[in-house]
């Protein structure tokens, strides 16, 4: 097994993530199998009560672990398929160690940070690097491991100090670390700095551990002047330091790298030519690199824009529907078109905010009204459910495409109950437990009282009902993508929810028109709901973003964004003049 660890330095959020993951994919693209680790220095046990606002969103595995959003990144760059395993924090650690002291297999010895807590570390890290992550079964041949934070913070510190001992421990040819690092560019004549990366990569060496690569962010191409001078004070070769330059979009960054020789320098160092590979391998690398190849060119050439609008409560930060928007991206790419997305702040698109901020108001309406499609990310509590409630009425009353997600689903459904099935007091339990028509209610089987870990999480069966399969867009999409199952007519997505839509009350929906095609094993939990006589008005009580791939788009996205798309040829072809009965546009779709 050969390990990379990939660290940071001078600030957060740096790109460590996109560097790892695009490492990654380079060593696929050779026939090599490549698994990821992350590990988080919090004490939290996992992601999954950390704020979106805070943390950026959280990721949910197929073994229900909710995680860093680093592992959605390597998710989709790699196309593996991770464990809860695959995300290290503190708790987890510190929590095996004193478990473990409770149980006395540390036989009365005085429990200490180095060697067991460091040692906890390096025995998760090999075991979990074992773990096969694509449908070969088979073990990795290469694991690369991201440090979160930056190097020199005390929470990090006892990970350093084990992978300083770890790199004994598997032997020279067998570890390699990448450090990516900034250089800002200062002043008005451009002047690019390489003293943050000096210093950072000084720090690094203090607590033992040597850069074999240094990944040097900045707005331009590296100057050869200040590649030289890192090379010559960072101690590394100049081949060894790479010019990270901002690309239009995080897939050029493997290709971008790649052209700098990074895995000629990563054959030499790790050996890599000593690992055994098939010709089938080689052979499904060769095709990976092409078709990745295309998908940067094709992401230049876009020209057509497709216009989504986002509504959601944690918009402030982007990150919190990261995958959200990449599965979108992955759909735009499929459908040739350029995404531009439109942030919408729900809490603005409420009746009450016209007093308070009466041109936020008006520009989050304009927004939203000018979008080919609508769609409603999943969320929790009260703030800004019923700008959510209205972007819904709005979609389903003026035949704009929906995409409704987990919340986005439920709030589709307190509409619906609304303003066409006539119950105004319709609401959720969540948002009042005092409502007179509880349409969207909590889960008996979950708790009300721990928050961490006890949602319904995971990979769950949908299976699709009987009588849909001639009309049902979503069941169509879903057997396009060969994603269906031929025996049961099942899917299978990631879910994250404590609430769901009320059985009760099902039977009224379906009898005005509004369908829940997809449901459980069981019948009584709806899964999927989608309108009839409607262009797309789908929500999913499941979250489709966290299967989307860039080169397999998850279904139910690359169906809004083509409804989309056609709604936005649909509405320039009514907006321009005719000229003797023919649109002046018909040369442009």
């Amino acid at each position: 097994m050969k390990y990379i660890l990939i660290s940071g330095g001078v600030i957060s959020g740096i790109g460590k993530g996109i560097f790892a993951s695009s490492l990654g994919l380079l060593l696929k693209t050779i026939g090599l199998r490549v698994t990821a680790i992350k590990i988080d220095p919090y004490m939290n046990i996992d992601a999954g009560t950390m704020s979106p606002i805070e943390h950026g969103e959280v990721f949910v595995l197929n073994d229900g672990g909710e995680v860093d959003l680093d592992l959605g990144n390597y998710e989709r760059f790699l196309d593996i398929t991770l464990t809860k395993d695959n995300n290290i924090t503190t708790g987890k650690i510190y929590q095996k160690v004193i478990n473990e002291e409770r149980k006395g297999d540390y036989l009365g010895k005085t429990v200490q940070v180095v060697p067991h807590v460091t040692d906890a570390m390096q025995e998760w890290i090999e075991r979990v690097a074992a773990i096969p992550v694509d449908e070969s079964g088979e073990k990795p041949d290469v694991c690369i491991i991201e440090l979160g934070g930056t190097v020199g913070d005390i929470e990090s510190a006892p990970f350093v100090e084990a992978m300083r001992q770890f790199q004994f421990r598997v032997g020279y040819k067998n570890f390699a670390l990448g450090h990516v690092s900034l250089v800002p560019i200062i002043g008005p004549v451009g002047e690019q700095k390489s003293k943050p990366t000096q210093a950072t990569i000084r720090e690094l060496r203090s607590l033992g551990l040597s850069a074999d690569l240094i990944a040097c962010r900045c707005s331009t191409t590296l100057d050869n002047d200040v590649q030289n001078k890192i090379s010559m004070f960072c101690h590394v070769g100049k081949d060894q330091v790479l010019s990270v330059r901002d690309v239009s979009s995080t897939y050029h960054v493997p290709l971008l790298i790649r052209e700098q020789g990074v895995l000629d320098f990563l054959r030499k160092r790790l050996d890599l030519d000593s690992i055994n590979i098939s010709s089938a391998q080689i052979e499904k690398g060769e095709t990976l690199l092409k078709q990745w190849t295309k998908l940067t060119i094709d992401h230049d050439r876009l020209s057509q824009p497709v216009i989504i609008a986002l509504v959601g409560k944690y918009t402030n930060l982007q990150d919190s529907y990261l995958s959200v928007k990449k599965s979108l991206e992955h759909s735009g790419l499929r459908c040739e078109r350029k995404l531009i997305l439109k942030w919408i702040e729900a809490s603005y698109l409420e009746a009450e905010y016209e007093k308070e901020g009466p041109e936020k108001y008006r520009e989050s309406w304009e927004d939203l009204k000018s979008a080919d499609g609508i769609l409603v990310p999943g969320g929790f509590g009260t703030r800004g459910t019923e700008g959510k409630i209205a972007a819904a009425r709005y979609a389903r009353e003026n035949k704009v495409p929906y995409l409704g997600i987990c919340l986005g689903l439920q709030v589709a459904v307190i509409e619906f109950a609304r303003n066409v099935c006539g119950l105004e007091a319709a609401n959720s339990e969540e948002l009042d437990k005092n409502a007179i028509h509880q349409v969207v209610v909590n889960m008996p089987e979950i708790s009300t009282t721990h928050l961490g870990g006890t949602m319904r999480l995971g990979l769950r069966s949908t299976i699709f009902q009987d009588g849909t399969e001639s009309w049902s867009t979503i069941r169509k999409l879903y057997e396009n993508a060969q994603s269906i199952s031929k025996d049961n007519h099942h899917v299978v997505e990631r879910h994250r929810h404590r609430y769901e839509v009320n059985p009760a009350h099902v039977s009224m929906f379906e009898a005005k028109g509004l369908h829940f095609v997809g449901r459980d094993e069981t019948g009584e939990r709806m899964e999927i709901m989608e309108l009839k006589d409607h262009p797309f008005f789908i929500g999913t009580q499941f979250h489709p973003e966290y299967l989307s791939r860039p080169l397999k788009p998850s279904p139910p996205f690359l169906g809004f964004v083509m409804a989309s798309a056609e709604f936005s040829k649909k509405s320039v072809l009514k907006s321009k003049p005719k000229t003797n009965g023919i649109s002046e546009t018909h040369n442009q779709f």
